[in-house]
């Protein structure tokens, strides 16, 4: 599988990277042995880029990735996971998480602070049993830019100039802010979550233009739009966005699919396709929860789309035209 250098760092990433937030019971409860069985599938399909983050599952995610990880020779994968968020213990109380399907043992507390970055990334390694991450993300700034941009970045940097990591940068869905970040900051790269994809194309407004000029990598996640894009055909029920898809939306997920179905190729295999296009988008970060889904999206994510496709998509007034579609 090609790699990819993330801007001006020495780190690289897969095209195809496993997204970890599946892995701690995102929608539905997943086991141990179902999650370890889907970081097998990615290891042996050639997936070598894993991120994580203590928001998944409250660090069920980090544990899952780590018990994996650690039987791999440390110069054989790249590994991310994210700041922002401190777990602090809990009694569950027979409580089940807001966010994910897993007991209530953590609650999260914001902090993008000098201490607070760099107690949760003591915290994340001890969850992983790692000795570093080659990654950093501020994760979900958006109401708290202020904070992130004065205190989270500067120890991100402090961080990476001390060899602690490779990379950095921030994850989040808010072009707009990633935008803010990228011109003032000195970031690595960017995780942009669902607005680069067949669906949503607001990425191209300002985020991708500046990546471009400042040479900032783009990591493009939530390409299905957390499940609207994830089947050739949606059905009522689809998610967007972690809440039920609208009818235009689904109105237009089937249309996407009718042009999709004339040239062979199915919906998820075109939006896989799609961000790579764009020269400052160098992997796609797909959530993925069991061996089934890897191998299926492994093999969507090889097959071959025909440039036509493009074509009749941007005809059809369902494909922005400012959007790269041939490398």
């Amino acid at each position: 599988m090609r790699t990819h250098r993330l801007g001006r760092s020495a780190v690289e990433v897969t095209e195809l990277g496993f997204g970890g937030g599946p892995l701690g019971g995102l929608f539905e409860p997943l086991d141990d042995d179902t999650a370890a069985e889907a970081l097998a599938a990615a290891w042996a399909a050639g997936i070598r880029y894993f991120d994580t983050s203590p928001h998944y599952g409250i660090g069920h995610s980090e544990r899952r990735i780590g018990e994996l990880l650690r039987t791999k020779p440390r110069g054989d994968f790249t590994l991310s996971t994210k700041v922002g968020r401190l777990l602090v213990p809990q009694d569950p109380a027979g409580r089940r998480d807001e966010s994910f399907q897993v007991p209530a043992t953590h609650r999260r507390v914001w902090d993008f602070s000098r201490d607070g970055v760099l107690r949760s990334v003591e915290d994340s390694l001890t969850r992983m049993g790692a000795d570093r991450v080659d990654v950093l993300f501020l994760h979900d700034a958006e109401q708290h830019l202020e904070s992130a941009l004065r205190d989270g970045f500067p120890a991100l940097a402090e961080l990476r100039s001390q060899g602690v990591v490779g990379a950095v940068g921030a994850g989040m869905y808010d072009p707009a802010k990633l935008t803010t970040l990228v011109r003032e900051t000195d970031a690595d790269v960017v995780m942009l979550s669902g607005r680069y994809t067949l669906l949503d194309h607001s990425a191209l407004d300002d985020l991708l233009p500046a990546c471009a000029e400042r040479g900032v990598s783009v990591l493009a996640a939530s390409v299905f739009n957390s499940g609207l894009l994830a089947t050739p055909r949606p059905t009522s029920g689809a998610r967007y966005d972690y809440a039920p898809a609208s009818s235009e939306q689904l109105s237009r997920a089937h249309l996407l699919a009718d042009v999709c179905e004339t040239h062979g190729v199915t919906l998820p295999q075109a939006a896989m396709a799609f961000p790579l296009f764009h020269p400052v988008v160098t992997s796609v970060v797909l959530g993925m929860r069991s061996a089934h889904e890897v191998r299926r999206n492994v093999a969507s994510f090889a097959a071959a789309v025909p440039s036509g496709l493009w074509d009749d998509l941007r005809t059809a007034g369902l494909l922005d035209d400012r959007a790269p579609t041939s490398p």
